[in-house]
């Protein structure tokens, strides 16, 4: 069972993943250039996801991101 580090993790992502959804933009490849490069503009301000976005370290994400793809 996840920790609230990484459930705290899994939830800003769906939020932002959500948020990229509605604002029409596609969620693969705007987070591939942002743990790429870690620049925010890959993250839209549409419902404050860049915001939550910053709230994470890169390695937490991609390490969330590495466990959900092994489950």
């Amino acid at each position: 069972m996840p920790d609230a580090t990484e459930k705290n993790i899994r939830e800003i992502l769906e939020k932002v993943k959500k948020t990229m959804v509605e604002d029409g933009s596609d969620p693969v490849m705007q987070f591939s250039g942002y743990i790429l490069s870690e620049d925010p503009t890959y993250i839209p301000n549409f419902g404050e996801a860049r915001k939550l976005i910053s709230t994470l370290d890169r390695d937490e994400i991609l390490a969330e991101l590495i466990r959900e793809y092994f489950k």
